[in-house]
């Protein structure tokens, strides 16, 4: 059975948040522009808001993350600022006085209304477990619902703030969460798609040479392909990188693929 999962922009959803690969924000199918924002410390506050979006963030918590060398005065008036930019760059129509359809407040706490927006992490993440839950009992639905979730991964989370400490986990996670649906796909490919199974695992040990389940499945690739001195060179480069880098042998599971394709030589 394939879920109805939101691996496209929701129809009622007034703004697109895309943070997957770059950053960028579309309203009524219009890109904001750059210059919408007014300054980059409301980006940096919108930016934030939205890698907390599961809850509410105290005004002083924010402000200590995003300017740690303010002091309180400066810190409230340049949030205050910020704030205004981002209300003035995502509802620009809105009226005075009015409450914000998309940043919500909670006295001094403020988060994101998250029934107002399609947002690409959640879309990637939604069709990621629709394919982990079918992954048993209906093959290819999952198979289709990982394949989307790999294709809204375009990159890291937000790369233009990769050495701000409060994106660093979330980046990680997602980070993991991708080759893990990548290695995943690719395994589910070998007999049917084994070029396209290649194709994901070089894309996973480019982004992490350490991730030894993609060796296991590039190996069986190849082997699908009939290319077997490629598949044997690629067992090469799995004993030589994790000697490099922790002075270990592969897993059990890697050698027998080895020796099965020894085997068939």
């Amino acid at each position: 059975m394939q879920f109805d999962l939101p691996d496209k922009p929701a129809d009622h959803a007034a703004l697109l948040i895309y943070t997957l690969g770059g950053f960028r924000v579309e309203r009524d199918g219009i890109e904001i522009k750059a210059t919408a924002w007014g300054r980059e410390k409301a980006i940096y506050l919108f930016q934030y808001l939205i890698t907390n979006r599961r809850k509410q963030q105290h005004k002083e918590q924010i402000i200590a993350q995003l300017w740690p060398e303010l002091d309180q005065e400066a810190g409230d008036r340049d949030f205050k600022v910020a704030l205004n930019a981002v209300n003035k760059a995502i509802e620009p129509e809105r009226p005075p006085r009015t409450q914000s359809r998309f940043i919500q407040r909670f006295d001094l706490a403020y988060g994101i209304n998250l029934d107002e927006l399609w947002i690409d992490v959640d879309a990637f993440e939604a069709k990621l477990a629709a394919g982990n839950q079918l992954l048993e009992s209906d093959p290819d639905s999952a198979i289709a619902n990982y394949k989307v979730a790999v294709d809204l991964y375009k990159g890291e989370y937000l790369p233009e703030r990769r050495y701000e400490d409060w994106t660093s986990g979330e980046r990680e996670r997602l980070g993991i969460l991708a080759m893990s649906a990548m290695t995943t796909l690719a395994e589910l490919q070998i007999d049917s798609n084994p070029r396209d199974s290649l194709r994901l695992t070089q894309q996973v040990l480019a982004q992490e040479p350490l991730w030894e389940e993609a060796y296991r499945v590039q190996m069986q690739a190849f082997q699908a392909l009939g290319n077997r001195s490629m598949a044997l060179k690629t067992y090469q480069q799995c004993i030589k990188i994790l000697n490099e880098e922790f002075g270990i042998d592969p897993l059990p599971e890697t050698n027998s693929i080895y020796d099965e394709i020894r085997r068939k030589l």
